[in-house]
């Protein structure tokens, strides 16, 4: 997913955001960047900010207008924070992750407009949805490369979901019942050896204890090294 996605900036006036984009970009793992009519670029200020995201710079793409900067996509997401007269399919990034994990092989764009103005009713026209981050309605104007992180994150967060086993190594066998009523007897011994555990006066200690035990669901190795505590104190003693 993380190589079908194009992060479009339309007519971007500081060159910084272009760097920090970049950087908000890298952390994510997205790698497509296309400038439509950045008012400077390249810049010394965007290299500063990209922090170590030079790549994606050197990379970028620059283009006239929008509709160049979109051939090859399938599917496109235009971002604003202004609602318009002509209403547009209306998603939040979300919805709009979803939406992209769902696109199977298609080529997707992600196009944020200026600073000041954001996207034009034109632009606009050329996406396929409007995707619109939830803000305080008293503040809703978002820094650029911020509106980039937050979607690239909501991306890149549902794409960890869904790969979730690919991503995440599988945790050993949990110790059996018979591995974990060993452990319990050798520790009851072990308390009352080290006289913590009052055998005619037990109380309900050691029914916490395995609540305690059972609660923490040990793996085979865990109940090993356990056991291997327990009877190196019983060697001391």
């Amino acid at each position: 997913m993380l190589d079908r996605v194009r992060i479009v900036l339309v007519e971007t006036s500081h060159p910084g955001n272009i760097g920090s984009t970049a950087r908000a970009m890298k952390n994510m793992g997205f790698s497509e960047l296309v400038l439509v009519n950045p008012l400077k670029f390249p810049d010394g200020e965007a290299t500063a900010l990209a922090a170590g995201a030079d790549d994606l710079l050197r990379n970028a793409k620059l283009t006239n207008n929008l509709a160049t900067a979109l051939i090859g996509c399938d599917w496109v997401f235009g971002t604003s924070a202004r609602e318009r007269s002509l209403k547009w399919p209306l998603i939040n990034p979300h919805e709009c992750a979803d939406k992209v994990l769902a696109a199977q092989e298609r080529k997707i764009a992600l196009v944020f407009g200026r600073e000041n103005s954001g996207l034009t009713n034109e632009e606009l026209a050329l996406c396929h949805f409007h995707v619109q981050i939830p803000t305080v309605e008293s503040f809703s104007s978002l820094n650029l490369a911020a509106a980039v992180q937050v979607l690239t994150y909501a991306l890149r967060a549902a794409w960890v979901e869904k790969n979730n086993d690919a991503v995440i190594e599988p945790r050993e066998a949990v110790a059996s019942m018979e591995e974990l009523n060993g452990f319990i007897d050798h520790l009851e011994a072990t308390l009352i050896a080290v006289e913590f555990l009052d055998p005619k006066q037990p109380k309900r200690l050691m029914r916490r204890l395995r609540r305690l035990f059972q609660r923490a669901e040990p793996d085979q190795t865990e109940i090993n090294i356990l056991r291997g505590m327990l009877a190196a104190m019983q060697r001391k003693l």
